[in-house]
């Protein structure tokens, strides 16, 4: 079983590399992530082994996980959003009116 903390890596991940991936790696891992399908019932969705939709599942994770260790976009997303939150405690208004030019896009 995932840990909680895995789930949310590999949904984030998801978020910022699905284009990425192929259609069927897709519609698997959106059937087991999100609509909570059991192997089984994507299996049987799919006319395809439960077997071959877990290789699938954790080829895509695989791939996830590989991109951003190579392109770190999750990774310099958090470090903005650091960076951002430390900005706002400073309440300066110079500061103030250019975070919400940011965040405004």
């Amino acid at each position: 079983m995932e840990t909680i903390d895995k789930i949310i890596r590999i949904n984030a991940l998801y978020d910022k590399y699905r284009e990425l991936l192929t259609d069927k790696q897709k519609e698997y891992f959106e059937a087991f992530y999100f609509e909570n399908m059991s192997l089984h019932e994507i299996a049987e969705n799919y006319n395809v082994s439960r077997n071959a939709v877990y290789s699938q599942l954790n080829l895509t994770v695989d791939t996830l996980e590989k991109y951003e260790a190579k392109l770190h976009l999750k990774e310099k997303d958090e470090k903005l959003s650091n960076l951002f939150d430390k900005l706002k405690e400073l309440n300066l208004k110079e500061v103030d009116d250019i975070l919400k030019t940011y965040e405004e896009e």
